[in-house]
């Protein structure tokens, strides 16, 4: 046994009435009223005593009522002193009973002091006061020694017995209450990750959308500048127009994923390539996507695409979803061209997002180009 052991106190759900059960309690109550009326009737049965000596005693249960309130209090703010103080007026009260001629009263001051001090204070300290006490009481006990060796013995079981039922009960306070703690944390780490992951939706759904409105605005302002036809400048609006009613769709429809409620992300991609005349190769066992995978399929799809219109006009495109044993993959490219006019616009955070977007999920993100245009490569857990 360590040293912090003979020093430590018992936890402080052990020395705490909080958490006690209905049953716990009462039988806790009854126990001192057991306590309380051994006393008063050990105390009170001689008939010979005076009014004066009845008086007196009254006074002496009542102090020593305060006392045991006193300890329980020190010892539950760990104030080592005080409660040593508060026992110490107990045991004297005790041999003040046995000088009277009080014999029980003084015998259970004395055994309740051991008990007390087993059950609340520091494994040392206890020890010690429960031997003075128990030996004061074998002293002046009358009975033959076995008996009284006996008692003894089982009194100070009975004090150790509590003390290691009191800190099984203050452990499993303590451990109830980090679980309760513990499943608070893991609902609001749930929580905001829940609220991260609508927030990278609308972003990614807006970036989306306004980068594209933004591809044709731009051309349309390059149009004017240069005095182009106004029918042209006129398809590049109204490319801008669709583009943001597509962005309402969009914004519409990543609220329904956010709901559970998504169509096949096959059928997602024949339509996004639908718009620019993409082909869409789709390869491996099909079958449904968690959420976060087939958003990311999505969206990674989505950026790709705005990529291809901004810096290689009129390329064609090839967008190929494979589904493998534990991962999806799709795979975009295009076969290049000639940069657009809106190669410089945008702020040129697409790929980066689309790489944290796969890395957030356990996957990868490659894009670079290649001899006869650009990659794009999203795998993903699926």
């Amino acid at each position: 046994m360590t040293r912090d052991n003979w020093t430590r106190w018992p936890v402080r759900e052990a020395l705490s009435p909080e958490g006690l059960t209905r049953p716990r309690r009462v039988l806790t109550w009854v126990v001192r009223a057991v306590f309380i009326g051994v006393l008063l009737w050990s105390t009170f049965a001689r008939r010979d005593m005076p009014a004066w000596g009845s008086a007196l005693a009254m006074l002496m249960v009542v102090l020593c009522a305060a006392t045991i309130a006193w300890y329980f209090r020190a010892t539950l703010q760990r104030q080592a002193w005080t409660s040593l103080c508060s026992l110490g007026l107990l045991a004297a009260t005790g041999a003040v009973a046995q000088g009277t001629g009080f014999h029980m009263p003084a015998a259970v001051l004395w055994c309740s002091c051991a008990i007390l001090a087993l059950e609340r204070l520091p494994l040392g300290a206890a020890m010690a006061a429960a031997v003075l006490a128990l030996g004061a009481f074998a002293l002046v006990n009358e009975d033959l020694w076995p008996v009284t060796a006996a008692v003894t013995v089982g009194l100070g079981l009975a004090g150790y017995v509590l003390r290691l039922d009191a800190e099984a009960r203050g452990n499993a306070q303590r451990l109830l209450a980090q679980e309760r703690a513990a499943r608070a944390a893991e609902a609001e780490s749930a929580a905001l990750a829940e609220r991260a992951r609508i927030a990278r939706e609308i972003h990614d759904v807006l970036a989306h959308s306004l980068s594209a409105q933004m591809v044709h605005l731009e051309a349309a302002r390059l149009l004017i500048e240069r005095d182009a036809d106004r029918k042209q400048i006129h398809e590049r609006v109204v490319a801008a127009r669709a583009m943001a009613a597509e962005g309402l769709a969009e914004t519409r429809q990543a609220l329904s994923a956010l709901r559970g409620e998504m169509t096949p992300v096959e059928d997602y991609l024949c339509q996004l390539a639908g718009e620019d005349g993409t082909r869409v190769a789709v390869s491996g066992e099909r079958r449904a996507l968690a959420a976060e995978a087939s958003q990311a399929v999505r969206r990674v799809a989505q950026e790709a695409l705005t990529n291809v219109r901004k810096h290689a006009p009129g390329a064609k495109v090839t967008m190929c979803l494979e589904y493998g044993k534990e991962q999806v993959t799709l795979d975009v490219r295009d076969s290049g061209g000639a940069p657009g006019d809106l190669t410089a616009s945008g702020a040129g955070y697409g790929l980066l997002g689309m790489r944290e977007r796969a890395e957030l999920l356990g996957g990868s993100l490659e894009a670079g180009p290649e001899a006869d245009g650009f990659a794009v490569r999203l795998r993903v857990p699926g």
